[in-house]
């Protein structure tokens, strides 16, 4: 089948550039970086455009929003801290945010805001990394789905308009959805945990990232704002429209920013971190080599099992079917639990960014895989090239 190095069809990985090609005639996409990294050989394919309609084509170093591909990062720089013993995962975060300290409960998710009860236990660490905190994404119009809106609180990849002090107050100044540690909720964990990294640190939080994270990985093209000169290898970013799912351009708050740090650099993808399918391999190769890079360690062995290792119930789960499907969920990333389709597999992790891209490592086949795009992903379901990358990729391995 034309094996290569890293137990690749150069077959197979052919027909990937060939699908992936027809997706951007198709218009599905306006371009694509698809990589596929194993036993220390990487393969990428760059196709179409940077921008709809544009000239300018994708590139291997081209820079993308990356979104909530946000959160396994500040789970590895909570995870630092950990092992520096400047966190502890079962200790309470009222010192560092007191603006959590003794929460009230909603007596009932969609009941009203002053129906509410103590909160049986503080809120740790770890409650924050597993997105068990109590607070997060709300579906359904309920009162504090309302609320958090109204206050700026709702989820999405452009970010408030004010700093992490005000974001957590005004966090704090709302009641909890659930009691701390018992159900799973989306994304409010890492956001919260982006503060809480930077008054462990005492520094700012993306300050802490670029020293102990993106440097020594050698991520350079990675933050949340870029210099100048790097804005024209900067992706577009398009939404399909609703009705006809055109893809027209998503206007945001930090459109046309990009070259100015934002006011809440969010732990969780809001607004989005900028980064490139290499830099990200490099991250994503840390996790896979169990914490280890060519210039040392990120973090021990026992830190990255702990983070890959699925540590909710099914009763935590229930409901969130949506996001994590058949699998669990780690520090800050998914993890899958058996084999239920020819790209999922027990033990691979990673996530998705909503502007349209997507990591995975799979360590029982020594592989990553990372799709870059430029259209934002219509829920439930991702467009099909999403599938197609996947199913493709695990085709082509050949041993």
């Amino acid at each position: 089948m034309g094996e290569q190095a890293g137990g690749l069809s150069a077959v197979r990985l052919g027909r990937m550039r060939e699908v992936l090609a027809q997706a951007v005639a198709d218009g599905d996409v306006p371009g694509v970086v698809a990589l596929v990294h194993r036993r220390g050989e990487t393969h990428v394919a760059a196709l179409g455009s940077q921008e709809l309609g544009g000239e300018a084509p994708m590139r291997h170093d081209t820079i993308f929003r990356m979104a909530s591909m946000m959160k396994p990062i500040t789970a590895v720089a909570t995870m630092i801290l950990v092992e520096e013993c400047r966190l502890r995962l079962d200790d309470p975060v009222d010192d560092l945010l007191p603006e959590l300290a003794a929460p009230r409960v909603l007596r009932r998710p969609d009941g009203p805001l002053d129906d509410t009860v103590p909160a049986e236990r503080a809120i740790t660490v770890r409650d924050l990394l597993t997105f068990r905190l109590g607070a997060g994404l709300v579906l359904g119009d309920t009162p504090i789905r309302r609320a958090m809106a109204e206050a700026g609180l709702g989820i999405g990849p452009d970010g408030p308009p004010f700093g992490p002090d005000e974001w957590i107050k005004r966090l704090g100044a709302l009641p909890l959805v659930h009691q701390p540690g018992t159900t799973w909720m989306y994304n409010v964990g890492a956001d919260v945990l982006g503060v809480l990294i930077a008054r462990a640190a005492g520094r700012p939080f993306a300050d802490f990232l670029h020293e102990r994270v993106f440097e020594p990985l050698g991520m350079r093209d990675t933050g949340f704002h870029l210099p100048k000169e790097k804005l024209g290898r900067l992706a577009g970013s398009y939404a399909p429209a609703p009705g006809t799912g055109a893809l027209a351009p998503r206007p945001g708050p930090r459109e046309g920013a990009w070259d100015r740090p934002p006011v809440f650099p969010s732990g969780s993808g809001g607004p989005s971190l900028l980064s490139t399918a290499d830099d990200y391999l490099a991250f994503c190769r840390m996790l896979l080599r169990k914490g280890r890079y060519d210039g040392g360690r990120i973090l021990s062995r026992p830190a990255v099992e702990l983070m890959t290792t699925d540590h909710l119930t099914p009763a935590q789960k229930a409901g969130n079917e949506m996001f994590l499907g058949s699998g669990g969920w780690g520090f800050g990333l998914a993890v899958d639990a058996r084999r239920d389709d020819l790209a999922v597999g027990p033990g691979r992790f990673g996530w998705t960014g909503g502007l349209g891209t997507e990591a995975y490592v799979d360590p029982a086949e020594d592989l990553v895989g990372i799709l870059l795009t430029q259209r934002a992903l219509d829920a439930p379901l991702p467009p099909r090239v999403f599938q197609d990358f996947w199913t493709l990729a695990y085709a082509a391995i050949d041993d």
